[in-house]
C-alpha cells in the first residue's frame, strides 16, 4: 500500500445515476495524522459509493509520515473534483481539524470519516435516504463491524436505534460510533467541536447536545471499523477527557449527583485500565469484539475488502 498510484483507483463505479439538482451534497469530512499506510484503502471505499452527491475533504494535520503527499497523489491520480485536499500546516488535533472541515463543508449533510476505516458502498445513501425521510432527527450512526490490519473480522457493534435508547445513560456513554456519524450542517455549526478536546471530543459534544437534539442509530453494519490495539496512555488520555466533559456538564447542567457518579465509574475504570493493560487482559475482560458475525455478514465484509484492497484492478 506504499505504492499507491499504479492503476488507483481499480474499484466499481457507483451504480447510482448523476445526482438531481435538488439531491443534497454530502460533505465527507476526514482529517487525517500519520496515515499514510491505510489512507488508499480507505479513499478506494469513498470511491465505491453508491451514492454520488458528495465532496470528500482531507485535512492533514502535521503528518510526520508520507500522508499528505499521498493524499495529494491519490487525488490527482483518481482524477475526481470531489475530493479535496489541504494542508492543514501544523498538528492541531482532530477536534480543531473536524471544525475547520465544517467551516469549509459545502453539504446540507455532514459525514465523519476516519483514514483508517473502510465505507460499505451503501453507507452514505443509506444514511442520507434515512435523513430525508426523518427531518426530526439530528443525526444518523451506523452499526461498524471491527477488523483487524489484515482485514480479518473480530466481530461487530450492536447500536441502540432510536434516541431515547442511545442516551438512556448519557453520563455513561451514547452507543453512537463517531466514525459512522452522518448529520445535519447545522446541527454541526450549532455544538460544533471543543477545539481544546484531544480525546473523547465526540462523547463531550453529545453530552452537550443530546437535551436539544433527536438521535439515531441503524442497524445494518455500513462501515468496517479499524480496531487496533490500545494502549494504556490513550486508554488513560481518553479517561482524562470524558472525566472533563462529565465535570464541565454537571457543573453547566446542575447535574452534580449524576456527574459525581460518572466521576466515580471513570476512577473505577481506570484503575480497571491500569490493572488489565499491562498484562493484556483487557480486551478480554471487556469484551471489545463485540456480537458475533454472522456468516453473510463475513461474507458481505470479504467482497467489500477485496474491492479496496484491489491493486491494477487485480482481486
Amino acid at each position: 500500500m506504499n505504492q499507491p498510484i499504479r492503476g488507483f483507483p481499480p474499484v466499481t463505479a457507483p451504480v447510482t445515476p448523476p445526482p438531481s439538482e435538488d439531491a443534497p451534497l454530502v460533505s465527507i469530512i476526514m482529517p487525517v495524522y500519520n496515515a499514510a499506510r491505510t489512507l488508499e484503502s480507505t479513499l478506494r471505499s469513498l470511491l465505491a459509493q453508491t451514492y454520488a452527491h458528495w465532496e470528500l475533504l482531507i485535512i492533514d494535520d502535521g503528518s510526520r509520515d508520507a500522508t499528505l503527499a499521498m493524499a495529494m497523489a491519490l487525488a490527482s491520480a483518481c482524477a475526481d473534483s470531489r475530493v479535496r485536499v489541504i494542508d492543514g500546516g501544523g498538528n492541531a488535533g482532530l477536534a480543531a481539524r473536524l471544525n475547520q472541515a465544517i467551516e469549509l463543508a459545502r453539504g446540507v449533510f455532514i459525514a465523519r470519516m476516519d483514514a483508517d476505516d473502510i465505507a460499505y458502498p451503501q453507507r452514505i445513501a443509506t444514511q442520507v435516504e434515512f435523513l430525508l425521510d426523518h427531518p426530526e432527527c439530528d443525526l444518523v450512526g451506523a452499526s461498524a463491524l471491527f477488523f483487524d490490519n489484515n482485514g480479518m473480522v473480530r466481530g461487530r457493534f450492536n447500536p441502540c436505534a432510536t434516541h431515547e435508547e442511545i442516551c438512556a445513560r448519557p453520563w455513561v456513554g451514547f452507543p453512537l460510533p463517531h466514525p459512522t456519524w452522518l448529520g445535519r450542517r447545522a446541527w454541526f455549526e450549532r455544538y460544533r467541536y471543543r477545539a481544546d478536546f484531544k480525546k473523547a471530543e465526540d462523547f463531550d459534544l453529545l453530552l452537550r447536545s443530546y437535551r436539544y437534539s433527536r438521535f439515531a442509530c441503524l442497524t445494518p453494519i455500513l462501515l468496517g471499523y479499524r480496531q487496533d490495539k490500545r494502549t494504556l496512555k490513550k486508554l488513560l488520555g481518553g479517561r482524562r477527557y470524558t472525566a472533563r466533559a462529565i465535570a464541565d456538564a454537571a457543573r453547566s447542567q446542575g447535574a452534580w449527583g449524576a456527574g459525581l457518579a460518572a466521576l466515580a465509574g471513570q476512577c473505577v475504570k481506570t484503575l480497571v485500565d491500569l490493572i488489565t493493560v499491562p498484562l493484556g487482559l483487557d480486551e478480554r475482560l471487556r469484551g471489545e469484539t463485540g456480537a458475533a458475525v454472522t456468516p453473510a455478514e463475513q461474507g458481505a465484509w470479504r467482497e467489500v475488502w477485496k474491492a479496496v484492497m484491489a491493486e491494477d484492478g487485480k482481486k
